[in-house]
């Protein structure tokens, strides 16, 4: 337990703190430094780097937490869990189905529109990205209030 409890914390670090580091620190940096010449082709390479982390962690968080539920819940699983988990849960799913289509759509059209140097439909899609992430961090930040402190409800 004390393996798969550590290593989904560590995987939830990794994601919701890259995109709280890329949301609140390099985000605002970048576009007050950087022309949409250099910026967008930036953040499509962070991208290109982070989100196969994310999908990584994605993987591990979905096993672990499984893992954890069938142990923690016994044969009953999710009925023998808190309502604090099956909450995790909801939003979890919410946050990877979010990232989902972060990588499957904004994301193609921002690589797509760095490579054709259409700074315009770059710049669009980086701003439904941040839209999407912004969001992302949120949820990922309410869950780990919850995972810290669900079971003392």
């Amino acid at each position: 337990m004390g393996f798969a409890i550590s290593l989904h914390i560590l995987a939830t670090v990794i994601w919701v703190g890259g995109m709280f580091f890329a949301f609140m620190f390099l985000r605002p940096a970048a576009a007050t430094m950087l022309a949409p010449e250099q910026r967008l082709p930036l953040w499509r390479n962070i991208f290109g780097r982070f989100f196969p982390w994310i999908w990584a962690s994605i993987a591990i968080i979905l096993i672990t937490g499984i893992s954890m539920i069938v142990m923690l819940g016994g044969f009953g699983g999710l009925s023998g869990v808190g309502v604090h988990v099956h909450i995790m849960l909801l939003l979890g799913i919410l946050m990877m189905l979010l990232f989902m289509h972060v990588y499957f759509n904004p994301f193609r059209k921002l690589k797509w529109a760095v490579a054709e140097q259409d700074w315009l439909t770059a710049s669009n899609a980086l701003d439904n990205i941040r839209k999407f992430i912004r969001a992302n961090l949120i949820l990922g930040l309410i869950v780990i209030v919850i995972g810290i402190s669900g079971r003392y409800w």
